[in-house]
């Protein structure tokens, strides 16, 4: 197969996937980081605690912490999914590596933040709304565009997620001055 059949294919099965996780990745980032977070929490508080586990809520006497889908964050993991796959000229085994690297640092770092929350809460910190507003409305997006400028310095990553692929279908094209 010539190069750029090569590249045409590569490029067509990653925007295929792209629409796939449109419509249906969301809920797996759910399926799977829903317990690897609360189970996660929950194990690190019994260390402090002794906290009960119900479904998706942690019971420590009168006060109660209920994991939500906010909490867990699956578009910042399907957000992170997008720019890799969006990045074109990256082989499969470096692409696969990312996305581990990618969703390891961001279900690390989403666990302290619950955890440091949750210590906050069950202390009566006056600080806690409004850091957890804060890290709501700001705090996955940031950790995203850090995770993901962190992959291009590691990765040596030259290609822009999306821009390339259209600069490089429009050097391609009849649009294009001649």
């Amino acid at each position: 197969m010539k190069l750029e059949s090569k590249k045409t294919l590569n490029l067509l099965l990653r925007y295929a996937l792209l629409i796939l996780i449109a419509f249906f990745g969301l809920n797996l980032f759910y399926t799977v980081f829903l317990p690897l977070t609360k189970y996660s929490v929950y194990y690190f508080l019994q260390i402090f605690f002794d906290p009960i586990m119900v479904r998706d809520t942690l019971q420590f006497g009168q006060k109660t912490i209920e994991i939500i889908g906010a909490c867990v964050a699956g578009s910042a993991y399907s957000f992170l999914l997008l720019l890799n796959l969006g990045t074109p000229n990256i082989k499969l085994p470096l692409r696969m590596k990312m996305i581990l690297f990618s969703f390891g640092i961001f279900l690390i770092v989403n666990i302290a933040r619950i955890i440091i929350l949750s210590l906050m809460y069950l202390n009566d910190s006056p600080s806690f709304d409004a850091l957890h507003k804060i890290l709501w409305y700001f705090g996955s997006t940031i950790l995203v565009v850090l995770i993901w400028f962190l992959q291009i310095k590691i990765f040596e990553i030259e290609k822009i997620p999306f821009y390339s692929d259209i600069k490089s279908l429009y050097q391609k094209s009849n649009l294009k001055k001649k």
